[in-house]
């Protein structure tokens, strides 16, 4: 039963949310982030997205039983019945704005309550079942971390920094959920879901894909430049990670099949992830006067 209740967090999507939030942690900090605010953001952010998935579990049992992918899921499989689900991913979310209105501020946890309210009611509700683009609007969910992340520790995102961080989670959302939507293609189609490859075409889809880790590329540049707060480093980086995400992806658009398909979205994971790493490191040691 334990078991039931935490896969209907969807645990592994959570560990990619958070190094994002470390990221808006660190770039807000003179160094490393008070321990307090870190804890509430990492708890209460976790908290959060499992509330958030739990719910998306209760609302999608319908196409969820008609996916091979999803039909083994807590509510779908009936190991946990509906209403709890939705009561416990309530729950879940009131507990997270809680710890962060009390350990960091009130901005992080409306910032991290709007994130879930999103999520199930802009995107699950409405754009996930009526729209090809409906990941690409609806990732602004999951690219509010980073914000959390820089507002608990300044109480403010009125700043590049913040704005920046949202949009590189955002524009990287559609070409890794792209990639993945390609392997499920044949499912999306199954459950009734108009997903780009379902609506559009596999090529169509690719090409999208393709397009998109050029914008990331000039938004990673940019940000360079407009965030006082990244430098050489992360400039580097981003170029020498972007530049294989590129190839991989215009390697696929060559080509017929969708054989890369999944080593493009295991990229795109390592990618972002390896993005805000390199992020908390350089931010820390800049502000230690080790690196200038």
């Amino acid at each position: 039963m334990v078991a039931a209740y935490i896969a209907l967090t969807k645990p592994k999507i959570i560990v990619l949310l958070l190094i994002t939030a470390v990221g808006g942690l660190f770039l807000a900090s003179s160094g490393f982030p008070d321990l307090s605010i870190s804890m509430a953001v990492l708890v209460g952010g976790s908290l959060a997205a499992g509330g958030a998935n739990s719910l998306n579990h209760f609302w999608d049992r319908d196409i969820d039983t008609k996916m091979k992918r999803t039909t083994n899921r807590p509510v779908a499989s009936g190991s946990v019945a509906p209403i709890n689900a939705l009561i416990f991913g309530t729950l879940l979310n009131l507990a997270a704005f809680g710890l962060l209105y009390f350990y960091a501020n009130l901005i992080s946890a409306i910032l991290t309550l709007s994130a879930t309210l999103f999520y199930i009611f802009i995107y699950t509700m409405m754009l996930k079942r009526t729209t090809p683009q409906n990941i690409v609007i609806g990732g602004a969910a999951g690219s509010i971390p980073p914000a959390v992340g820089w507002a608990a520790v300044t109480g403010t995102i009125i700043d590049p920094a913040p704005i920046f961080l949202f949009l590189i989670v955002f524009f990287w959302t559609p070409p890794h959920f792209w990639a993945l939507s390609l392997i499920l293609k044949d499912d999306y189609e199954n459950a009734g879901v108009p997903m780009l490859p379902v609506v559009s075409g596999i090529p169509a889809t690719k090409t999208q894909i393709f397009i998109y880790t050029w914008i990331l590329l000039a938004l990673l540049l940019a940000a360079v430049y407009f965030v006082d707060e990244l430098g050489i480093v992360f400039a580097i980086s981003s170029l020498i990670l972007s530049a294989g995400f590129i190839w991989v992806t215009w390697i696929m658009k060559r080509r017929e099949d969708i054989d890369l398909a999944m080593p493009i979205y295991l990229y795109s994971m390592a990618y972002l992830a390896l993005l805000f790493v390199i992020m908390v490191v350089e931010s820390f040691i800049s502000r230690q006067g080790i690196l200038l």
